[in-house]
């Protein structure tokens, strides 16, 4: 399969904004791929497709506030500088992006907080928008990671045009969210609430916890034509014993196993055993899905509704099949669902 297969019209109106008032309350479009059906629902209805027995398996990253503003030495010019990955905590050196990048140099220091309380050095260029920097503070590590929390904000994505909100710090980050470290949301798990999840818990489905921190490597565009050339940037994943024991069980008695979201889906795929069971992994995953595929642990899936031409896309078309994925946006732009990261949800069975 080629990039141009995954090409569509996507109306600017459907990017969603704001998220659904209620988090169960956003559509929810089911595909059944035996029978080849597109049916329309709340999401609170997937309660209606578990039973007891079944999985759920949930990223627990937890969303940090990883957007900065900063301004340039001299020039008092204002830098956003997005936080990626702490690379050494003693030093205090960190990957970002920045932007406007042309202004920035090694050996440029940028000065955040109304005080100039935090003093960061560019020490390094990795690539056209990335740098490393060095953060310079005189309190400890505890205090320091505070203060990046103080001064960051909720890095709701760029396609969204409005200022970061309260509700967004909230809204932005599932209710499981537990493990910090992710620099996007796993938006798949932005639907569940408290009471939704209380009620499937009653019903006997049971929940296997995974990690995945998010990158912004899962959004980068694909920029070549033949897919098999693609090099996703790797994220940092977590998957305990615990998970392993509840998902393989489910498989043993052959119950429907979930993954909640794309990034779940990459997590077990990467950590997979001879025999098709999950394995416990503490590593790193680069691991791309694309057509054809075939997939090991989840039979179903809930993901959100994704743009043209993204990395996202191509592992539901994989999970999905190509013809039925592509009826389904189809139908999808005509009812107008959301799409996107506060979008609208979609269950594959």
């Amino acid at each position: 399969m080629k990039l141009s297969h995954f090409n569509f019209n996507l109306p600017a109106e459907l990017l969603a904004e704001f998220p659904s008032e209620n988090r169960d309350e956003s559509r929810l479009m089911v595909i059944d791929r035996s029978k080849g059906t597109i049916e329309h629902h709340m999401f609170k209805d997937i309660i209606n497709y578990f039973d007891d027995g079944d999985v759920m398996i949930l990223n627990n990253t937890k969303v940090f506030p990883a957007r900065m503003y900063g301004n340039k030495e001299k020039t008092g010019a204002r830098i956003e500088v997005f936080l990626l990955r702490e690379l050494n905590a003693e030093q205090r050196l960190w990957d970002v992006l920045v932007d406007p990048a042309r202004k920035i140099r090694i050996g440029n220091k940028l000065y955040f907080g109304d005080d100039d309380s935090l003093v960061a050095e560019v020490i390094d260029n990795t690539t056209s928008r990335g740098r490393t920097l060095r953060f310079l503070y005189d309190g400890s590590y505890v205090e320091f990671r505070q203060k990046l929390k103080e001064l960051g904000e909720t890095p709701i994505p760029k396609y969204i045009s409005r200022e970061v909100n309260e509700d967004d710090a909230e809204r932005y980050q599932t209710i499981y969210a537990k493990i910090e470290g992710a620099v996007a949301a796993p938006t798949a798990g932005l639907h569940f609430s408290k009471q939704l999840m209380k009620r499937l818990e009653i019903k006997g489905v049971n929940f296997a916890e995974i990690t995945l921190h998010v990158g912004l490597g899962t959004f980068n565009p694909v920029e070549v034509e033949d897919l098999s050339k693609h090099k996703m940037d790797s994220e940092e994943v977590f998957i305990s014993q615990e998970a392993c024991d509840t998902v393989n069980k489910a498989k043993e008695n052959r119950k429907r196993i979930c993954c909640v979201g794309t990034t779940s889906m990459r997590s077990v795929e990467s950590s997979v055993s001879s025999n098709r069971t999950l394995n416990p992994y503490v590593g790193w995953t680069n691991k791309f899905i694309f057509p054809p595929y075939d997939f090991s642990i989840a039979n179903c899936m809930i993901t959100n509704f994704h743009t043209p031409k993204s990395t996202l896309l191509m592992m539901i078309s994989a999970f999905c099949g190509h013809d039925l994925m592509m009826k389904a946006y189809d139908e999808a732009i005509k009812e107008k669902y959301r799409f996107y990261s506060y979008g609208d949800a979609m269950l594959i069975i």
